[in-house]
C-alpha cells in the first residue's frame, strides 16, 4: 500500500513539472512571433511613408491612393481619413457629372442651359484643392489637419454634391426623351432622304408616262386615218359654215392633238348645255393628227346641232418664223441645243416641275393661244379650253361676265405665298423686277374668256412678241406658256369665282369631292391624265362618262377605260 502511494505522488510531481515547461516555451515562441509581426509592419509602414510636398492638380481617385491614405492616417493624424472620404465622394461626382456633360454632347446639347452646369461643376470640384486655404492647410502640410478647414472643405464639397444629385435627377428624365428625339429625328432624316429620292424617281417615271402616246391612242389614231384612205369619198373637205364667224353664237377653242381628249371636251360642253345649237367649236391640230380628228368627228357628229370645224396648224399661213418669235426660236441651232441641255439637267435636278422637260410645251399648239384675235378676226369673245378639262355646267354665263375693259377672264390659283409672280418669273433679272410685283397672283390656264376686242386695242399679241424676243436665252422664265401669259396679260386680268374652275385633278389626291361637284369646270393638270394608266381612279369616272363608248375603233383598241 505505501509503495503504491509513493508511486503515485512521485509520478503526480513530475507531470506537473513537464507541463509548466511546456506552456512556458509556447508563451515565449508567441511572444516572439507577435514581436517580428510588429518589426514587419513598423518597417513598411516607416518605407512606403510618402514625401513630405504633396502637388495635387486635380482630385485623386483610385483604390490605390485611398489604400495609401488609409495607412497614413493610421500612422500619422486621424482626420486625414476623413479627408480621403471627402475626396473620394467629390471624384464619384466629378465622374458622374462629366459622364452627364458628354451624355449631353452626344445629344446635339451643346449649347443647352445643363450642358454648361454640368462642365462648371466638374470644373468646380476639381478647383475645390487649388483654393490657397485649402491647399496650404490640407493638401501640403506634413503635420496634423487643421480640423476647422476641413470641416469648411467638408461642408463645400457636400453643397457641390447635392447639387450634382438635384442637377442629375431633374436632366435624367428629360435626357431619356431627348434621347428619344434624337433617335426620331435621325430616323425621319433617314426617311426624308428616300423620300426625296422616290418622289424624284416617280416623277420622272410619271413625266415619261404622260409624254408618251398610250398604245390604245396610237391604236385609235391609225384605225381612223385607215378608215379616211380606205373611204376617201366619205370624207371630203367641207365648205366653212357661217356660224364658224357668227360672233352672236358662244365660240370655243381647243388646241390638241389628243381625239379622245377633244372628244370628251365638246361632249361634256353639250351635255349640259342649256342651248347646245348656239355653240361652235373651233379645234386645231397638228399636221400628223389633223386627218384622224375630222374623221373621227364626221363619224360622230357632234350633239344637239352644235357647229365643230377641225384645222391644222399649218392652215393659218401668217404662222411662220418671220413672224412668230417662238418658230424662229425652235429652228435655230442654238434653241435646240439649249432645249436638249436643259432637259437633261432637269431629269438629274428637278424631280417636282415636269413641264420644265417636257417638249410640248415649246411646240407652236400650245402657243396658238396667243394668236386668238389673228385666228379668228370676226369673234369679239372666246372661251378657251385645255384638252383635259372635263364641263360639268353649261358656260354661257361666262359670255355675260362684264370684264370691266380687261382682256382676259381667268381664276386665280394663288394662296398665301404660294402661285405668286415669283414662282414663274426669274426676279433677280433687272428687266422682270422693275416692271413686275413679285407678290402678285398667279392665273390658270385651261379655261379662260378673252374679250379678243379689248386684245386687239391693248396689242397684246405685240406684247407676247416683245418678251419672248427678250427671252430667247432663257432666263426670264423657263420654257412653258404660263409665264409669257402672266407678262402679256400683266393687270389686264379679271379674276373670276373659283366656282368657274377646279384645278388639281392630275396631281392632288386631296381635293374634295364637294368642291369638285360644285365646280363648272374641273381641270387635270399635271401628269396624271385620266386617260393614262397612272390617273387618280377616285377622279378618272367624272372623265370617263363623258366618253363616247358606241365608237367601233374604241373596242377595236382595247382603249382601257
Amino acid at each position: 500500500m505505501a509503495i503504491a502511494v509513493r508511486g503515485s505522488r512521485g509520478g503526480g510531481s513530475g507531470g506537473v513539472g513537464a507541463g509548466f515547461r511546456s506552456f512556458f516555451s509556447y508563451r515565449i515562441f508567441i511572444s516572439a512571433m507577435f514581436s517580428l509581426l510588429f518589426i514587419v509592419t513598423v518597417s513598411v509602414l516607416l518605407t512606403s511613408r510618402p514625401p513630405t510636398t504633396h502637388h495635387h492638380s486635380s482630385l485623386p481617385g483610385g483604390a490605390n491612393v485611398y489604400m495609401h491614405r488609409t495607412f497614413l492616417a493610421l500612422n500619422s493624424d486621424p482626420l486625414k481619413t476623413r479627408l480621403d472620404l471627402i475626396y473620394k465622394q467629390a471624384n464619384d461626382h466629378i465622374t458622374l457629372v462629366k459622364a452627364y456633360a458628354a451624355y449631353a454632347m452626344r445629344l446635339k446639347l451643346e449649347n443647352s442651359r445643363q450642358l454648361k452646369m454640368f462642365d462648371d461643376l466638374a470644373k468646380n470640384f476639381a478647383d475645390l484643392n487649388s483654393k490657397p486655404s485649402y491647399k496650404s492647410s490640407l493638401f501640403e502640410t506634413d503635420g496634423n489637419l487643421d480640423e476647422d478647414v476641413l470641416r469648411q472643405f467638408e461642408k463645400e464639397v457636400k453643397d457641390r454634391v447635392k447639387f450634382a444629385r438635384s442637377l442629375v435627377a431633374e436632366s435624367k428624365e428629360n435626357y431619356d426623351n431627348q434621347l428619344k428625339i434624337q433617335k426620331l429625328k435621325d430616323t425621319i432624316f433617314s426617311v426624308s432622304e428616300l423620300l426625296g429620292k422616290a418622289k424624284k424617281n416617280g416623277a420622272l417615271g410619271s413625266s415619261i408616262a404622260a409624254k408618251s402616246i398610250p398604245k390604245s391612242l396610237h391604236c385609235l389614231a391609225m384605225r381612223l386615218v385607215e378608215e379616211r384612205v380606205a373611204h376617201p369619198e366619205k370624207y371630203k373637205e367641207e365648205l366653212p359654215k357661217a356660224e364658224f364667224e357668227d360672233p352672236s353664237l358662244y365660240h370655243y377653242a381647243i388646241f390638241s392633238d389628243n381625239v379622245i381628249a377633244v372628244s370628251v371636251v365638246v361632249r361634256s360642253v353639250l351635255k349640259n348645255a342649256e342651248e347646245p345649237w348656239k355653240h361652235v367649236f373651233h379645234v386645231v391640230t397638228d399636221r400628223m393628227n389633223a386627218a384622224a380628228m375630222k374623221v373621227w368627228f364626221r363619224m360622230r357628229p357632234v350633239e344637239g346641232g352644235a357647229h365643230l370645224e377641225v384645222k391644222a396648224v399649218e392652215d393659218y399661213s401668217f404662222l411662220n418664223s418671220s413672224y412668230v418669235p417662238l418658230l424662229r426660236q425652235i429652228e435655230s441651232a442654238k434653241m435646240q441645243r439649249f432645249s436638249s441641255e436643259k432637259t437633261m439637267e432637269n431629269v438629274t435636278k428637278d424631280g417636282s416641275n415636269m413641264k420644265l422637260k417636257n417638249p410640248v410645251s415649246m411646240s407652236m399648239l400650245n402657243h396658238l393661244r396667243f394668236y386668238l384675235p389673228e385666228m379668228y378676226p370676226k369673234l369679239h369673245k372666246i372661251l378657251l379650253l385645255d384638252d383635259d378639262v372635263v364641263v360639268q355646267k353649261d358656260l354661257t354665263g361666262l359670255w355675260k361676265i362684264d370684264l370691266a375693259g380687261k382682256v382676259n377672264g381667268a381664276v386665280e390659283t394663288c394662296f398665301g405665298s404660294f402661285h405668286r409672280f415669283s414662282r414663274y418669273l426669274n426676279f433677280s433679272h433687272p428687266l422682270i423686277k422693275g416692271r413686275f410685283n413679285p407678290k402678285a397672283c398667279a392665273w390658270a390656264f385651261g379655261m379662260n374668256i378673252f374679250d379678243l376686242d379689248a386684245w386687239r386695242r391693248e396689242k397684246c399679241t405685240e406684247t407676247y412678241h416683245d418678251w419672248q424676243n427678250l427671252n430667247e436665252d432663257r432666263t426670264l422664265w423657263h420654257l412653258d406658256t404660263l409665264p409669257p401669259g402672266l407678262i402679256t396679260f400683266y393687270s389686264l386680268t379679271k379674276s373670276l369665282d373659283k366656282s368657274w374652275h377646279v384645278l388639281g385633278l392630275g396631281y392632288n389626291p386631296s381635293i374634295s369631292m364637294d368642291e369638285i361637284s360644285k365646280a363648272a369646270v374641273i381641270h387635270y393638270n399635271g401628269n396624271m391624265k385620266p386617260w393614262l394608266d397612272i390617273a387618280m381612279n377616285q377622279y378618272k369616272n367624272l372623265w370617263t362618262k363623258y366618253i363616247d363608248n358606241d365608237m367601233e375603233f374604241l373596242q377595236l383598241c382595247n382603249f382601257g377605260v
